[in-house]
């Protein structure tokens, strides 16, 4: 089992190319947006709507480096909306600008991440030869998802609310292995499980340049913060999909590649070392993206004080949750408050 990590531009100055130089052994991809381009996180390069095209320069230096040590690049094109141009003539030449531009520069990726069928359509037509994988916010949460999808998708992302769940996994990775497909986890995730305001947040994340450009009402859209204004909802936190590095391990019969959300973390090396080594001692809040220690504060998840059980628990919770009370134990266990 390897890891793929998502490319950011870090604020301490530290090139991107160097952690995965350091962690080399561990990792197989590397996730990254094409400047400019809607995708599943704020755009990279834009601040305040507008575009800081040295980004691009940057970036593709920082490819170079990462394909000369043979990792896989992955680009993406995981929006949730593209707007009134998501099936049009002006997004597939836009995509294949990128692609051929990619390929001069002998950074034409291995595989494309997306959300879009419109977008495994082109690349399946225009580039044959990329993999093309469904992004984690297709939500795929059944093997007929995948068989209606199987002609344009090499490799899918399993919906993260379900991936507790050994049972559903070992159904995902038999159909994927019968049918020459790839299965891909999401680790770290910060996100509520099976969240009602999913679709929202990422339509809003897609439109992220136009939203700055506009007057905007004093209005926290993400549900999760909210919630953890109030200290009764942080059991929520152990309900998420999130899997901690001590537990990855039991995954490695079905999952070849497993993702780690580092494009906006703040300290992607403590991300990928945590889980690269398969221990971790601190805040456990400070491995997700998002982080949610700020909200927290001035409490935080001991990761080492995990009961020895703690697998079992997480891989028996209902998706319907009945509050039997597991999770309020180990939360009364794991919460440590700052002195």
């Amino acid at each position: 089992m390897k890891f793929a990590v998502g490319y950011q531009q870090t604020d301490i100055g530290e090139p991107f190319s160097g952690i995965v130089r350091d962690y080399r052994e561990a990792i197989a991809e590397v996730y990254f947006p094409w400047p400019g381009t809607a995708s599943g996180r704020a755009s990279l390069g834009c601040v305040g709507g507008a575009v800081d095209w040295s980004a691009q320069t940057e970036l593709e230096q920082e490819l170079a480096a990462i394909r000369n040590m043979g990792v896989k690049l992955d680009l993406l094109f995981n929006a949730n909306c593209y707007g009134a141009f998501a099936i049009s003539s002006r997004f597939h030449n836009e995509i294949v600008s990128i692609l051929s531009y990619l390929e001069s520069k002998e950074l034409l990726p291995e595989i494309i991440t997306t959300t879009s069928p419109f977008v495994a359509h082109v690349v399946r037509k225009e580039y044959p030869d990329i993999e093309i994988r469904a992004s984690v916010n297709m939500r795929i949460d059944s093997t007929l998802a995948m068989e209606y999808l199987s002609a344009l998708f090499d490799s899918f992302h399993i919906r993260r609310d379900l991936q507790r769940d050994l049972a559903a996994v070992k159904v995902f990775h038999e159909w994927c292995a019968a049918h020459g497909k790839k299965l891909v986890m999401l680790a770290n995730s910060g996100c509520l499980r099976n969240c009602p305001a999913q679709s929202f947040h990422d339509n809003l994340v897609a439109h992220d340049s136009e939203v700055d450009e506009v007057r905007n009402e004093r209005y926290l859209p993400h549900l999760c913060w909210s919630l953890y204004r109030d200290r009764k909802n942080f059991v929520e936190f152990l309900r998420s999909s999130w899997i901690r590095p001590e537990d990855l391990s039991v995954y490695e019969p079905y999952f070849p590649v497993v993702k780690l959300a580092t494009r906006q973390h703040s300290h992607p090396r403590m991300v990928i070392g945590a889980y690269a080594s398969g221990a971790f001692k601190g805040n456990l809040l400070d491995l997700m993206e998002p982080s949610f220690s700020p909200a927290f504060s001035p409490f935080a998840i001991d990761n080492s004080r995990f009961p020895a059980d703690w697998l079992s628990i997480a891989r028996g919770c209902a998706v319907n949750c009945t509050h039997c009370g597991r999770c309020e134990r180990v939360l009364a266990e794991v919460l440590t408050e700052y002195r």
